[in-house]
């Protein structure tokens, strides 16, 4: 039975319409903003009440951070600048911290600080908290709802993003594919033009990023990404020189492209030939280590523990999966779109293919526990959780890859139906005929352009029905074009039709394209991945804006507002505690139990409890005393050491109907 292949435009239109849906998801679906360095402390804390003015505000970051004279702002009440523009490096050892000074004779009231900042790994963060002096109070300031690498511009840069990758791994795969597993496939017109596009993608890619760099990173419009004094300041950034420095190596690649589809094709001495693909994959190797580099030496790699290591592994990384993905790409061109692919070149590459994915095995766990560092992050972060998606992908890539290999196997011993003549080559995957056929197309191309240039003239000399002799004047010029195109078509849909009857070819067709399909999903996965927190980032800034908390000053009652739902008729209130003075010693307590319309609401019980996980203190059970309807008081309530305390508050409102209400608070 005939097997026949998807056609190519059909297989290629639904790989780009994946890449692009997949693509849309993952960046809409990933913060505008992926902090990679996250704060971990401040002076004043968030939400923390002073007594008098302080004379700076700190900064702590869990790792380095790049900031500019206008990465720290402090807005008083009415949003004018409280704070007096001057940076202040307070990094120690492997302490990241950053401060503002602040002006003098601050009045009382409710401050607000803004920063932003770019993380070592190049990913822009930003953030915002107030402190109060005096009293908290009323702030008209109004912060700007679209977070640095959001919006337009940050979609855009994504993009340019995914794309650069996707043009590194074809122009990397490709070229490797062509000097390892498929010399003749340097001559072949559709492999030179994909590897080609890939070296422009890549360069037009990297353009752009260089161009968005500072909107991204700063305004967010994108009218800015021409202003030339923000170019200036990006190219004096690491990113900036990584970017910079992989267009100059794209020129080096540039003349690798010319001499292998140029100078190559053309050489005819073995020996020539030989030398010339040495230098070619020394160079090649030079050239694609350096492009990978500038991806290593400014994102996560370069950022974290074992920098050094993560460097080199992150550039065997990148270096394998182009290996891999960009060769399988050249592969699936070469049999949509050539008569024939070299069986002994199909074999080399699934060796090249299985080597590279035991780099990528190696790297990838190195990296995994890098980046990860626990089983919670691996499942409970957003970068852990992409980890496993990625991962599941590996595998299911590696499950087709298997396939495509049985099917290389099939080929290799498939037997030929006759001897080959002395000018076939025997490794080659064409049947005894393909020989003629190869040469038959570039016949009927020759045939078909020199019919339609002679119709266009008037100088055809066969007829329609059989060839007879006719005179130029009988013919009509626009049907004999018509007829010449037409006879193109059938052949080409002959050897087509006749190429598709081989099912093995055929099925390695379908597999391949299957990898293809997987791999376009795998790297866009991969490109959100790289923009998103590593999870042990994110775990250690959990931790440490766990413990500061919010704050309660001496002097200054813990206020809360807590509401509440038993379920049961008249069941639905507010709960506002008051802690006073709320520190560590004895406080007075106050329960206000409130319906939703404000008025007191009369409940037959309600219980406290204070607990301090941190120090596995309590819970400390506290029973208040009814004052008035909606009223409960408690005095001497012992809080035994500063923390952050869960206060749990019990509200019964009937003999069957009660909740558990909770709320951490942290008492100095």
């Amino acid at each position: 039975m005939t097997t026949t292949a998807p056609r190519l435009g059909t297989a290629l239109a639904r790989l780009l319409i994946l890449a692009a849906a997949l693509l849309g998801t993952l960046l809409a679906g990933a913060a505008p903003a992926s902090a990679h360095a996250a704060l971990t402390g401040s002076d004043p804390q968030d939400g923390a009440v002073v007594v008098t003015a302080p004379k700076e505000v700190n900064l702590t970051f869990s790792e380095q951070v790049a900031m500019s004279a206008d990465s720290i702002r402090v807005l008083d009440p009415a949003g004018r600048r409280a704070d007096t523009g001057e940076i202040r490096d307070l990094c120690s050892g492997s302490v990241v911290r950053y401060g503002v000074g602040l002006r003098a004779g601050l009045p009382d009231g409710t401050y607000t600080v803004a920063w932003q900042a770019v993380s070592a790994d190049s990913h822009p963060v930003a953030g915002a908290f107030t402190f109060s002096i005096g009293a908290p109070s009323q702030t008209s300031v109004a912060l700007p709802d679209q977070e640095p690498g959001g919006g337009l511009v940050g979609a855009l840069y994504g993009i340019a993003r995914y794309l650069s990758y996707a043009g590194f791994a074809v122009l990397v795969g490709g070229g490797a594919f062509v000097l390892v597993c498929w010399p003749r496939g340097a001559s072949v017109r559709p492999v030179q033009r994909t590897v080609v596009r890939a070296w422009l993608t890549l360069t037009g890619a990297t353009l752009v990023m260089l161009l968005l760099r500072n909107p991204y990173t700063g305004s967010g419009e994108l009218s800015d990404a021409f202003d030339l004094a923000g170019l200036k300041s990006v190219l004096e950034t690491k990113t900036g020189a990584a970017l910079t420095s992989r267009l100059l190596l794209l020129g080096a690649a540039a003349l690798f492209v010319a001499v292998l589809f140029g100078s190559y094709t053309r050489r005819t001495d073995p020996k020539e030939k030989r030398d010339l693909v040495f230098g070619l994959g020394v160079g090649g190797t030079v050239v694609a280590t350096g492009i990978a580099g500038t991806w290593a030496l400014a994102e996560h790699a370069s950022t974290g523990i074992q920098p050094g290591i993560a460097m080199p592994v992150d550039i065997l990384h990148l270096l394998a999966v182009a290996a891999w993905l960009g060769g399988l790409t050249v592969l699936l061109v070469a049999l949509y779109r050539t008569p024939s692919v070299d069986r002994a070149a199909v074999e080399r590459f699934s060796k090249v293919a299985f080597a590279s994915v035991a780099v990528l095995a190696a790297t990838g766990l190195y990296q995994s526990w890098r980046q990860v560092g626990s089983w919670s992050a691996l499942t409970g972060t957003r970068y852990g959780q992409l980890l496993l998606v990625k991962i599941g992908l590996m595998g299911v890539l590696v499950g087709i890859a298997w396939i495509s290999r049985r099917w290389t196997q099939r080929l290799a011993d498939l037997p030929s139906a006759e001897d080959p003549t002395p000018t076939e080559d025997p490794t080659s995957t064409k049947d005894p005929t393909s020989t003629k056929r190869e040469t038959g197309e570039e016949e009927e191309a020759e045939e078909a352009e020199e019919a339609e240039d002679a119709a266009e003239s008037g100088e055809a000399d066969e007829t329609e029905s059989g060839g007879a002799p006719a005179a130029a004047s009988d013919v009509d010029p626009e049907r004999a074009a018509q007829l010449a195109r037409q006879r193109a078509a059938v052949a080409t849909a002959r050897r087509k039709r006749e190429r598709d009857a081989d099912p093995e070819r055929s099925g390695l067709r379908r597999s391949v394209l299957t990898e293809a399909a997987v791999a376009v999903v795998l790297l866009a996965v991969t490109t959100v991945l790289t923009a998103t927190e590593p999870g042990r980032t994110e775990e250690e800034a959990g931790r440490s804006n766990a413990a500061s908390g919010p704050v309660a000053v001496p002097d200054r009652p813990v206020d809360l507002r807590l509401p509440f739902d038993t379920g049961g008729v008249d069941g639905k209130g507010v709960v506002r505690l008051s802690l006073d003075p709320g520190r560590t010693g004895a406080n007075g307590l106050h329960l206000y139990v409130e319906r939703p319309d404000g008025k007191p609401l009369d409940v037959p019980e309600i219980k406290i409890a204070l607990t301090l996980e941190a120090k596995n203190v309590g819970p400390l059970p506290v029973a208040p005393d009814r004052i008035q309807a909606g009223h409960w008081s408690a005095s001497g309530v012992q809080i035994p050491m500063p923390g952050e305390w869960r206060i749990q508050v019990t509200v019964r409102t009937s003999d069957i109907d009660q909740t558990t209400i909770d709320k951490n608070v942290k008492i100095g």
